[in-house]
């Protein structure tokens, strides 16, 4: 069994444990028999929408604290830091379903979908789904907190969890923005997308994983800092690049996302921008017509992605992908790692951009 296969045979029973009991009621506080039934739903489906994932963070972190000598006596400790980056994730993705309105997650009901089953309310499925977000939002900061303790940095970990969690905030707030922005102005739909990449994807996917590893080494909180933005920000984006790109033609990342569904939802993507630029004025008043109309139907997505095709959007999007890898690559070499620590730490990196680093 290889070092990732331990590691993730750690990880998946400690998050249920950590969920199961941080979620649930005080054993010593009284529970009014009359929302019994509801505190019982919104616990069990906690431990639901946290259960599966490929755990890529978790696994960034720990082969990251690995790379750079992290102390085996802490070991378990770290493990606890990086469950509680993965509930982080589960309560944005809570968060990201009531937003979007999806019904699925996962290939189950989203969490919001499920619990408006379990109540037969919409609006109070809703509700809860809101309070499961924030409530594991608020477990994992004391997931966070708990294991930090009992590490270097402790402080400045506990610091490092919370600025995570307002840079994905602002990107969420960002993400919405872009839905407004202009399509007619290419560059700038551009910009503004990977500027969303960099607030609300890399934060918490690979710039937090890097950083906390390195604080629970020992490295000072500024050179932590300085490490994992080398590194993690160009993999970040290089990662949400090529998800966007599993929208149009497919990947070898098993994620369950149907192809179309971000044109269908009309998302403003760096695709998009890259394909309006490109464009014919023809084909570029057919792209802003269709990504402008309040939806699109799926002779519009069959069009679409044969436009981010022709227009060679596609091609542009691997080319972004491999400039950034290799600007993560390099981050990675600069850090004069043993060589079995940079081998680690690489593996773990190139797990985000399959596409790429399996050619």
């Amino acid at each position: 069994m290889c070092i990732t296969d331990v590691d993730r045979s750690k990880i998946e029973p400690r998050i249920v444990s950590l969920v199961r009991s941080w979620s649930a009621m005080p054993k010593d506080a009284a529970m009014p028999e009359a929302c019994r039934n509801v505190m019982d739903a919104v616990t069990h489906q906690a431990v639901s929408s946290s259960e599966g994932g490929k755990r890529l963070r978790a696994l960034l972190m720990l082969a990251a604290y690995a790379a750079f000598g992290g102390e085996t006596a802490a070991r378990s400790a770290m493990l606890d830091v990086a469950c509680a980056l993965e509930v982080f994730q589960t309560a944005a993705l809570v968060h990201d379903d009531i937003i979007d309105d999806s019904d699925l997650r996962r290939g189950k009901p989203s969490a919001h979908r499920a619990l408006e089953q379990d109540t037969g309310s919409a609006a109070i499925g809703r509700g809860l789904g809101l309070m499961l977000g924030d409530l594991l939002a608020t477990v994992c900061i004391d997931i966070a907190n708990g294991a930090a303790d009992h590490m270097p940095n402790g402080t400045a970990m506990t610091s490092a969890f919370l600025n995570m969690q307002r840079e994905v905030e602002i990107g969420q707030i960002l993400d919405l923005a872009v839905e407004q922005a202009p399509l007619r102005d290419a560059e700038a739909l551009a910009t503004a997308s990977l500027n969303v990449f960099r607030w609300k994807t890399a934060s918490y996917t690979t710039i937090a994983p890097i950083e906390l590893a390195l604080l629970g080494c020992g490295l000072d909180p500024g050179n932590a800092r300085a490490r994992a933005l080398s590194i993690g920000e160009p993999l970040g984006l290089a990662f949400q690049l090529e998800d966007d790109l599993i929208d149009v033609i497919g990947s070898s990342r098993a994620t369950g996302k149907p192809v179309g569904g971000d044109i269908r939802e009309g998302k403003r993507t760096v695709l998009l921008a890259d394909a309006i630029a490109a464009a014919s004025p023809s084909e570029q008043g057919e792209l802003i017509a269709m990504f402008e109309a309040p939806s699109r139907d799926e002779s519009d997505v069959r069009r679409a992605i044969d436009l981010f095709s022709s227009t060679g959007a596609v091609d542009r999007s691997h080319r972004r992908i491999e400039d950034l890898w290799d600007r993560a690559l390099q981050a990675i070499r600069d850090c004069r790692l043993p060589e079995q620590g940079e081998n680690r730490l690489t593996e773990a990196c190139a797990r985000f951009v399959p596409d790429i680093t399996s050619h």
